[in-house]
């Protein structure tokens, strides 16, 4: 059945569950340059199962690849969020985490080795699509690696590319639901006012390894709302 049609049958389209939507849904999300200012997305239900729908393809992305950042820039180019789809990190030493109580251990280096943090915003076109900390040990990189992490914006993930990296989750969870528990048992009448999306929407745990599965990296980051900062798909 044409996304149309299903989408005019309201007890067929409020009965289904949200993966269900998700080939359908997404197509019709326009890709337009971003505007100053993040479009509102109504306060329905239809909008409601589309973020769903959004927010566990991304997290299912993120989870399949190694890379965060080409996941990210292959989202920011198909929902059109930037009309440059490139990935910046913006570094905040000041903001940088501790390395945490396992770090050593899941990295495997002794007390005596060095580790460093990066603490970025990941941005697409000024919008912040997520926020990190990555401990990495820059003996296990080159050089000119190492240079390039601790003098320029380029994110991790392209500036170690060379070493053919992967990634194991240790942890993913998502952080906000748009749809309320009993929402296949509500009236089918649209809601009121604009969907409150919070600042924080997922957050991931991974160790990236070498071609010769050393630990280089662990990762932990936080999706921000700014995923969602384009047009809303129209019923």
């Amino acid at each position: 059945m044409a996304l149309g049609s299903r989408l005019h049958d309201r007890r067929r389209r409020w009965s289904l569950p949200p993966a269900a939507f998700l080939f359908g849904l997404l197509t019709v999300v326009p890709v337009r340059p971003a505007a100053s200012a993040p479009p509102a997305w109504p306060d329905d239900r239809f909008h409601r199962v589309a973020a769903d729908a959004l927010l566990q393809e991304l997290r299912a992305a993120l989870l399949s690849e190694p890379s965060a950042t080409l996941t990210l820039e292959h989202w920011c180019a198909t929902h059109g969020i930037a009309a440059d789809a490139r990935i910046v990190a913006i570094q905040d030493p000041d903001a940088a985490a501790p390395l945490p109580t396992d770090g050593r251990a899941l990295l495997e280096v002794g007390a005596d080795e060095t580790v460093r943090v990066r603490h970025v915003r990941l941005s697409c076109g000024g919008v912040v699509l997520s926020e990190a900390d990555n401990w990495y040990v820059p003996s296990r990189l080159t050089p000119e690696m190492n240079r390039v992490l601790e003098t320029t914006h380029t994110p991790f993930g392209k500036a170690v590319a060379a070493l053919g990296f992967s990634r194991s989750t240790l942890s993913s969870r998502l952080l906000w639901s748009p749809l309320p528990p009993d929402w296949t048992r509500r009236p089918a009448g649209p809601d009121a006012g604009t969907l409150a999306i919070p600042e924080t929407v997922l957050d991931n745990r991974g160790l990236l390894r070498d071609r010769g599965n050393r630990p280089l990296a662990l990762v932990e980051e936080r999706y921000k709302s700014g995923i969602l900062a384009f047009p809303p798909p129209a019923p």
